[in-house]
């Protein structure tokens, strides 16, 4: 592959994005030729990420690498599990990284296949290396955007554990919309003590207003909010 003096394009939200990123987003590379994996961490070197490259599906597998905010290159044919095997792998076990196929053996099938299950692009080599880079920057802002909103999500959920199982109940009836002498009626509680509750549940979420309790309820994972009032939340 040639390596070409790559543009200086970078967008400012992803540039943001470093900076709070302890180390630089890893770029990892599984294609079967040396020479090819060789070309591809040079260029990924180029604009400042850290390459990290396999032979195979199965030696990525068996590296701890997946965790690092980055995003992946995959060749299609390789010996033992394919590129599209590993994208298969990874959305099942609960991995959404992003992925940029790039390959010399793609066809239409598999163009569709691999686009419809989530993959940022599906590249035919020889590629321009600014074409592979603009999708690496755009797999790296998608797995920077979706570390980010995961985090709110443990926060929030971490909050909800703080709450008492009232608090919890009121919550859930704040976010149906309910009012207080509505809840009051509903729980069988008086309204000064609904307000009290209420107060509480916006402390312990850290919430300023009740839209934004309302949009801390909504990241919860769909079974924390359609679980009831009376379970115990993990």
């Amino acid at each position: 592959m040639r390596i070409e003096q790559p543009l200086p394009r970078r967008s400012a939200p992803l540039s943001q994005q470093r900076r709070s990123e302890a180390e630089p987003p890893l770029v990892i590379i599984v294609d079967d030729d040396a020479s090819v994996r060789e070309a591809l961490a040079e260029l990924i070197l180029s604009v400042g990420f850290q390459p990290v490259c396999f032979a195979s599906t199965r030696e990525l597998l068996e590296a701890d690498v997946l965790d690092s905010l980055g995003c992946l290159i995959l060749d299609i044919r390789m010996p033992g599990a394919s590129g599209l095997d590993l994208q298969q792998h990874l959305a099942q076990n609960g991995n959404p990284k992003p992925i940029i196929f790039l390959t010399g053996h793609g066809d239409i099938p598999m163009t569709v296949q691999a686009m419809k299950a989530g993959a940022v692009d599906f590249l035919t080599k020889p590629v321009r290396d600014q074409t592979l880079l603009d999708a690496v920057f755009a797999g790296i802002a998608t797995d920077a955007a979706r570390r980010a909103e995961a985090a709110i999500v443990k926060r929030n959920i971490e909050r909800l554990g703080t709450l008492t199982p009232r608090e919890r109940e009121v919550l859930h009836q704040v976010a149906r919309g309910r009012l207080n002498k509505q809840i009051a009626f509903d729980l069988g509680i008086s309204e000064v003590t609904v307000k009290l509750h209420r107060g509480n549940v916006m402390r312990k979420m850290e919430a300023a207003s009740i839209g934004e309790l309302i949009r801390a309820w909504e990241t919860l994972p769909a079974p924390m909010r359609e679980a009831g009032t009376t379970k115990t939340l993990a």
